[in-house]
């Protein structure tokens, strides 16, 4: 197992709501590589045509990366059993990919951890802190994703030699403020005051978190007038533009959830089966975060938009007092959350 350590005081010269102020954080980043390279272990083993023993699988299966990968996939209800990891690996599909998996391992590990660490702290609060494991991981579901955020902060990273080392950077960048965004937001009085809401309205309020997709795409890109794929291949930049073309119908989709979660119009299967579809490869919750996002940092400032995410009972009704000044000169007005949404949830207060 190698694990790469990056122990530093970062400190980070940043314009914040127009001024320039100096911020400090300490940051504890390790990346670990040792499913990856048990698993690539085995890809020599076959190409040589040696017998792959169960000292081979054990060094899979009892990697940190394979064991918390595995703890993830389970919390998520989905199965994930050692037999099916072992089919999954000795499959024709994932052999024919073995160099360039190996090419992408060693690259990614010259990824630039110190620049994606300053884009994340540039949109989190001055006592934020970054504390977190990357796991490049060789796995059946091409997706990226943070865990155990609260407790010992995991990122998981599909290794995918389409990506470029700047792509991985950018991930990066959008996970690690996802942590950072853990160790400062929301603030514990905000917390104690959520807390004594209706549970219709605490259930609403945490869905509305996951709006932090989209200001994280925004942290990731380095600013509002950064294209959040400026790095990412043209398909996934033509997906990004088709969908954010669908903001305003987007959203209204969103309040309609919202509404009916709170007027506990939904079953919690239902609640958990919506809320989760709008994730999708990148959707509402992303496009719809990030635009809120950037027209809030547009209109009136980064530490405001930090101080709506860090208390997201003012996301809307600060986002409609942007979004109402910019429609006066748009030639096409963005959508408004609707009065009943803002009723219900100060009726919910």
């Amino acid at each position: 197992m190698r694990i790469f350590n990056v122990l530093l005081t970062a400190i980070i010269i940043l314009g914040v709501a127009g001024s320039v102020s100096a911020q400090t954080s300490a940051v504890n980043v390790s990346i670990v590589t040792d499913e990856a390279e048990a698993v690539l272990a085995i890809f020599e083993k076959t190409k040589a045509s040696q017998p792959v023993t169960d000292a081979d699988w054990q060094r899979v299966f009892q990697s940190e990366g394979y064991t918390r990968l595995k703890k993830r996939e389970t919390s998520m209800q989905r199965s994930f059993e050692d037999s099916d990891f072992k089919t999954f690996v000795l499959s024709e599909q994932l052999a024919a990919r073995a160099q360039a998996l190996k090419d992408t391992l060693e690259q990614w590990k010259r990824a630039d951890i110190t620049r994606a660490v300053r884009f994340a702290l540039a949109y989190l609060p001055k006592d934020a802190y970054i504390r977190a494991k990357i796991y490049p991981v060789i796995k059946p579901r091409e997706n990226s994703f943070v865990f155990e955020v609260k407790t010992d902060p995991a990122i998981f990273l599909y290794l995918d030699p389409s990506k470029s080392a700047s792509k991985i950077e950018n991930t990066l960048a959008h996970e690690l403020h996802h942590i950072g965004y853990g160790t400062s937001c929301p603030r514990h009085e905000v917390s104690a005051e959520i807390a004594k809401l209706s549970p219709n309205a605490q259930t609403a309020l945490r869905w509305t978190g996951a709006f932090g997709e989209g200001f994280a795409m925004l942290a990731a890109a380095g600013g509002p007038d950064v294209h959040p794929h400026a790095v990412s291949d043209a398909g996934e930049r033509a997906q990004w533009d088709k969908d954010v073309a669908n903001f305003n119908a987007d959203l209204k989709k969103v309040e309609k959830f919202l509404i009916d979660v709170l007027e506990k119009k939904l079953t919690d299967e239902q609640v958990q089966s919506t809320g989760f579809s709008f994730f999708g490869t990148q959707g509402p919750w992303y496009t719809v975060g990030w635009q809120m996002s950037v027209l809030i940092e547009k209109t009136f400032g980064r530490a405001k938009l930090m101080e709506v995410f860090c208390d997201q009972r003012q996301l809307f009704s600060t986002y409609n007092e942007a979004a109402a000044k910019h429609n006066r000169t748009a030639e096409e007005p963005l959508a408004l959350w609707s009065p009943s949404l803002l009723d219900a949830l100060r009726q919910s207060q």
